[in-house]
């Protein structure tokens, strides 16, 4: 046999006996065109008297709420336990405490960014369906065997009913988690045109930096997608979850780690505000702010990140979603029926704290009378109480901070001329934050509570002459700042689409014949404008392209050998100028 190939043959039964490394596999797994698993809505439990699922569910509970668990921080894949320690407590039952959470400062802060900063390169990396298989794994394992944990800890920890748990901790993060990996397939698809000889190509890489996730208390799928929604991208995240969340939070982040979360991708950092936003905002490393809350802190951050822009490597990109002051209204051919449900679901699903809540309606006077009597009659139907209960609609405000601030609210409108209670307006603080459903009537248009977010089951409700109702479109237009979720009620299709167009800047989800709430991932984009936050669409593609910097690539196969074109070349047939 000759020698080159005998050596040839020796070589390659080497090389096939031998491991590959860890990047050749990754080259290997290349050599494919994957298409991601189609995404689909799941499929919401009833949880109804009798079901497998609500058996399940109550069991759950039964076991948690009995246990009180201690939170740590979690830095590169680490459990921290700093000692400085609060208490979680249920809402509905505020002497059961559920867990005792560790709080972070600088120094943990300070730990979580180089943590971030250092599994950058590994994660971002990492191949794109690698990254998506995490994140479709964790999607399994929440529609499967942690459904039960994630909706019972956000039950307790958040005080939500079992539909509105189940809704949101696990349908709409399910949703978040399938959909954003086809949105970011559907990214990196959109590729550039090419001309003869040359190849054009755009990298979506991800910022240059960590990726900061501050989220809220009212929906466990939101904890969840802000930190999750950048990592997808190759992002790395510190993601600070509400004091008053971090019952769930800890579970997801145990499910991110079952699901083979890399360390260091996701850092969980629990902590009061600025003992977390401060050494963040300072880093030279920070790249993007994913924020859901108050429009007031978004301001804060903003004009902090603003002043500290000589400390940044880059522009950083700042996505938020804030507050809302949502309308409900009604035209003199609506459907008075549907118009009181929309008030009643729209404005007292999870106790009002829903930044798509139905807070300000306006009514024709030739409906009020139906429209009144029917939500009168329905909220006389609803009960509140502990979510244990699974026969209460209304469920216990999050705290006491929230429930002296909703209550103030009320006790303004009693004390006021011109505002009726027509519902509710009574509360308790004695076992847990109650406050009963509650409906005013103002003839002021412009009373404090059409205006002010008041994140709770408050629903004030103007009547206006039939013959008024284009004046109380530009009326209601003028009157607040948010423009998150609004609905129009009207059976005369000109008048909806005229609506329609006079208020085309009024909200960023707009309903017709519909409650202002309930946006599902896949079909409703969510987000606002003007002081409703900057309206980059959760649960669409608008969100993701957010969290990466394109790099265009252009390879030429046939570069030129000299500087010269053929416009230089003399030409002796050229006339004299």
């Amino acid at each position: 046999m000759d020698l080159r190939f005998r050596n040839r043959r020796v070589l390659y039964s080497a090389w096939m006996d031998r491991k590959p490394t860890v990047s050749e596999a990754h080259y290997d797994m290349n050599n494919t065109y994957s298409r991601t698993p189609d995404p689909v809505n799941e499929p919401v439990r009833s949880y109804a008297p009798g079901s497998p699922e609500r058996a399940s569910l109550r069991q759950t509970m039964k076991t948690m709420r009995e246990e009180t668990i201690d939170i740590p921080a979690f830095i590169n894949g680490e459990e921290v336990r700093t000692g400085d320690l609060i208490d979680i407590v249920a809402p509905h039952e505020h002497a059961r405490v559920l867990g005792r959470a560790h709080q972070c400062a600088a120094p943990e802060l300070n730990a979580a960014i180089s943590s971030a900063v250092a599994a950058r390169n590994d994660w971002m990396n990492m191949h794109w369906t690698d990254r998506a298989a995490i994140f479709l794994k964790a999607s399994e394992l929440l529609a499967g065997p942690w459904r039960d944990i994630i909706n019972a800890s956000t039950m307790l920890g958040q005080s939500k009913n079992p539909y509105q748990a189940e809704i949101d901790a696990a349908c709409e993060f399910i949703d978040f988690l399938r959909f954003n990996v086809r949105y970011m397939e559907q990214i990196y698809k959109d590729q550039p045109i090419s001309s003869p000889g040359v190849w054009n190509r755009v990298q979506y890489r991800p910022l240059e930096g960590f990726v900061f996730a501050v989220t809220p208390f009212n929906f466990t799928s939101i904890a969840g997608n802000l930190p999750t929604a950048p990592a997808l991208m190759g992002n790395t995240v510190l993601w600070k979850p509400s004091s008053t969340q971090l019952h769930s939070a800890y579970y997801l982040y145990k499910m991110f780690e079952e699901a083979g979360l890399p360390k260091g991708v996701i850092n969980m950092v629990p902590g009061h505000g600025a003992e977390v936003g401060d050494p963040v905002f300072a880093s030279e490393h920070f790249a993007g702010l994913h924020f859901t809350g108050s429009t007031g802190t978004f301001n804060h951050m903003w004009s902090t990140i603003g002043n500290n822009m000589n400390t940044y490597r880059g522009y950083p990109r700042v996505v938020g979603e804030t507050g809302g002051k949502d309308f409900i209204m009604a035209h003199p051919s609506a459907d008075a029926i549907p118009v009181a449900t929309a008030i009643v679901r729209g404005g007292f699903e999870y106790q009002g704290q829903k930044c798509s809540a139905a807070s300000r309606v306006y009514v024709p006077k030739s409906l009020w009378p139906i429209i009144r009597d029917s939500v009168v009659a329905q909220l006389d139907e609803i009960k509140m109480g502990p979510v244990e209960d699974f026969t209460n609609f209304i469920n216990a405000v999050i705290d006491r901070k929230s429930f002296d601030n909703i209550t103030s609210y009320i006790d303004h409108a009693k004390a006021t001329d011109g505002v009726s209670v027509l519902a509710g307006g009574n509360y308790s603080d004695e076992t847990g934050y109650f406050i009963e459903p509650t409906v005013l009537v103002t003839e002021d248009p412009l009373y404090r509570t059409m205006c002010e977010e008041i994140f709770g089951p408050v629903v004030t409700i103007h009547v206006y002459d039939d013959d008024r109702y284009d004046e109380t479109i530009d009326l209601l237009n003028r009157t607040s700042p948010f423009a998150l979720t609004g609905a129009i009620f009207a059976q005369d299709r000109s008048v909806l689409a005229s609506t329609s167009a006079a208020l085309v800047d009024s909200a960023g989800n707009f309903y017709l014949n519909d409650k202002p709430s309930g946006a599902v991932v896949g079909q409703q984009p969510f987000g606002g404008a003007r002081a409703s936050g900057t309206n980059d669409k959760a649960g669409s593609y608008m969100n993701l392209v957010r969290w990466v910097s394109a790099r265009t690539i252009k390879e030429n196969f046939n570069p030129p050998h000299h500087f010269g074109y053929p416009f230089h070349e003399a030409d002796p047939t050229d006339l004299p100028l």
